[in-house]
């Protein structure tokens, strides 16, 4: 890999280690100072590579600087050295050698214990999801805007009032205790999941960043999976579902980068290695009383990953989302299992569940009433396909509803 294209690779892996390390070693408050040398870690490094090329090992030249530079920091900086130096420092006999554990297992457990502390319930979920990208994931604060569909300033402001809520909450990089582990892993797999969709179903056309989102949150997953504590069925049921999900990700867009809609995907396209690695973890998941929304959710993804259409589809689907209602009701998960129904069971019974749930000011139910409307009655049809798409806010989703009614238009 050459160096203009392995700095950028080594900033998203290695910049995150870096952080976790350094804010678990000096407290959460001085998370700055940590992501400061971290910075000054890859700014050096950019300096130093262009002149005298690449280390022999890069990750380790990066590693031994930050250490240095932490040290560095310790030394020189005497108020901070009064305030913590005694809980941090471990000296040798010569009274000189700070330790700073840039291992493998130490990375691991601190990434792990962060992702706890980003995750605490004082902490909104918008800004949960800010801190996990920029801490957790290594993203620049322009990257998250634009997967927020933001500007700049309004994420600073968003990760700076999350900083001094987890301040306030005196909020520690550690692990919960045995009591609190299932109440804070929740939690987790909240911000986890939303982290997921924000990238897999953003509205925005940078595809290389959102599948970058959603490669993260699958990380991030898999970190619990290797943890006894928080190795879970409904980990595992999460993990499974962002792989069926992720498994159509190279389908879902055309060449001008076009939503394409599940019926129309090329199925060839699909990762069926995503697939059965999918398959693996809903297997994982299956043990236990405990039933989750993911282990639902995964199961319907589970059956979307086969693509045409039988009784026994859709009856599937359409039981899941039933069991997914009773757990968690969602007016989305309302409509997808109105469309299940009609799948299952034909149109006419699912127009009248559909108009029960009245959802007058969503373009997703007038786009659902259209398409159950469509060949039943095709004036009604058009008419929720266009009040949906004056209801619509975003491109894609102006683009998927024209579409629908230029089709009904030949019909």
């Amino acid at each position: 890999m050459e160096q203009t294209e392995l700095l950028p690779h080594l900033f998203r892996t290695e910049y995150r280690k870096i952080t976790a390390v350094l804010s678990k070693l000096f407290g959460l408050e001085h998370i700055e100072i940590a992501q400061d040398i971290a910075s000054d870690t890859f700014l050096l490094a950019s300096e130093s590579w262009g002149h005298k090329g690449l280390p022999e090992n890069p990750v380790a030249w990066l590693y031994t600087v930050a250490k240095n530079k932490a040290k560095d920091y310790l030394r020189r900086d005497k108020l901070f050295n009064q305030k913590i130096i005694n809980q941090i420092e471990n000296l040798h006999p010569d009274g000189e050698e700070i330790n700073i554990d840039l291992s493998e297992q130490n990375i691991v457990d601190s990434q792990l214990q962060m992702m706890f502390a980003v995750c605490h319930p004082s902490i909104p979920a918008e800004a949960q999801i800010g801190l996990s990208l920029h801490i957790l994931c290594g993203f620049g604060i322009g990257e998250i805007a634009t997967a927020f569909l933001t500007n700049k300033e309004t994420i600073n402001k968003r990760l700076f009032r999350a900083k001094e809520k987890m301040r306030q909450n005196d909020v520690k990089i550690e692990f919960p205790g045995e009591s609190e582990v299932d109440k804070r892993l929740e939690t987790v797999l909240t911000t986890l999941y939303l982290l997921y969709n924000e990238g897999y179903y953003a509205a925005s056309r940078d595809v290389t960043l959102r599948k970058d989102v959603c490669l993260e949150a699958m990380r991030l997953t898999y970190l619990l999976l290797e943890n006894k504590k928080t190795n879970q069925p409904a980990v595992n049921a999460l993990l499974s579902l962002m792989c069926f999900q992720s498994s159509r990700f190279e389908a879902r867009t055309d060449a001008d980068g076009e939503t394409v809609l599940y019926q129309d995907q090329n199925e060839a396209l699909w990762d069926e290695e995503l697939i059965k690695t999918g398959e693996y973890f809903l297997n994982q998941a299956s043990v236990g009383s405990k039933l989750s929304k993911y282990h639902l959710e995964a199961g319907i993804a589970y059956w979307h990953t086969i693509k045409t259409d039988t009784p026994e589809k859709w009856q599937h689907i359409l039981q899941f989302y039933n069991e997914l209602l009773l757990i968690e009701y969602s007016p989305i998960a309302a409509l997808n299992r109105t469309y299940a129904l009609s799948k299952a069971r034909g149109k006419q019974i699912a127009i009248t569940e559909a108009e029960k749930l009245d959802l007058s000011d969503n373009h997703l139910y007038h786009s659902l009433l259209g398409e159950l409307y469509t060949d039943v009655d095709n004036i009604k049809a058009e008419s929720h396909f266009r009040t949906s798409l004056s209801l619509a806010k975003s491109r894609a989703d102006q683009q998927i509803i024209s579409k629908k009614i230029a089709r009904l238009a030949v019909v």
